[in-house]
């Protein structure tokens, strides 16, 4: 059986999955696409065989030949579109964020209660990347004792002119929020924010870097380093600390070259070529999943409590204290 998949927003990361699912992966074909520019829906549309092209998103999901959805538009849409899904029982993969708001997150959580099964994948793709497995499977293991910290990195070579400060949190740092989650397996309880020199790289309407420091429920702490303007290329880290031993990520590099005195290894250029198994394998298991009428991967409680927890740390940048991370009680669907 081949997936019809339809494909709401069809910017860089939208093309980037329509690229995937046609030319990578396998058991599925895009059959619709839609964006808020009609123009570039049109573009995308063309190199695909018998695309459709709808006005909007909502229409794309009310398309009876489309059995699942792709959410790749602006973060403040996916709220509309995502709960659309859930009202048509279609199975939807939705970028980060699930929702802007913890009102907008809460709203999918009831409505997806309310339907009695999961319908919503959301797109953390660190979960599916190698090394990050590895470090959970050591920790679950328990090779190295129970994790006591976490020290995460992500560092951009730059950014577009469009981004602002808060999306160092909301945007960037979301991503290291989940993996926390993920491989301490606890919720986060209170972030604090602090603001080292600012790197002069940096545009001048950004604060960059900021150093989070992230209390979980069981006692962990978690730190953040978040660096925009690093320069040299897209570096992400990580390191857990147990009470016996530590796991971290290894160089992302696939060989070193030694020569001339010195040794060096490719460093990616963005997300892109630093996830792209990740990403792969991500979006198969959905197609999958999806293709067998479930859901698998991380869920709309993983998007709320991320959205929750980078609100407290957006609160916590503002007013320079200690801010507690308040998370509604988990549903059992999420369990």
């Amino acid at each position: 059986m081949t997936l019809n998949v339809g494909v709401i927003g069809v910017g860089m990361i939208g093309q980037d999955h329509i690229r995937r699912l046609t030319q990578v992966l396998s058991g599925a074909r895009v059959v619709a696409v839609t964006d808020v520019d009609l123009n570039r829906a049109k573009a995308v549309a063309g190199e695909l065989a018998g695309a459709r092209i709808h006005e909007n998103g909502q229409d794309l999901i009310g398309d009876d030949d489309v059995d699942a959805v792709i959410v790749a538009s602006w973060g403040p849409t996916h709220e509309e579109y995502v709960l659309a899904c859930i009202a048509a029982g279609k199975q939807v993969f939705c970028e980060k964020p699930l929702a802007t708001t913890r009102e907008a997150c809460e709203r999918i959580l009831d409505a997806e209660t309310k339907a009695g099964r999961r319908l919503v994948m959301v797109g953390f793709m660190r979960r599916y990347d190698d090394g990050y497995r590895a470090m959970k499977d050591t920790i679950a293991r328990g090779d190295i004792g129970a994790p006591l910290m976490f020290h995460s990195a992500h560092r951009n070579a730059t950014v577009p002119g469009h981004y602002v400060s808060d999306m160092i949190i909301n945007d960037t740092c979301v991503h290291d929020v989940d993996i926390a989650r993920f491989l301490l397996d606890t919720e986060i309880v209170a972030a604090r924010v602090v603001k080292p020199r600012r790197n002069s790289n940096a545009a001048d309407h950004l604060t960059d870097p900021l150093f989070l420091l992230f209390e979980t429920a069981d006692g962990a702490i978690v730190d953040v380093e978040a660096s925009i303007n690093i320069q040299f290329g897209y570096d992400i880290r990580g390191e857990v600390v147990g009470e016996s031993g530590t796991v971290e990520l290894a160089e992302s590099a696939a060989v070193l070259v030694k020569r001339a005195g010195g040794y060096a290894g490719r460093i990616p250029e963005d997300w892109r070529e630093r996830f792209v198994r990740a990403y792969d394998r991500e979006l198969q298991e959905w197609v999958d999943a999806a293709t067998a009428g479930r859901s698998t991967g991380p869920s709309s409680w993983d998007g709320y409590a991320a959205t929750v927890v980078c609100d407290s740390a957006l609160a916590a940048l503002r007013s320079g204290e200690r801010v507690e991370v308040s998370l509604r009680e988990q549903p059992e669907l999420y369990r």
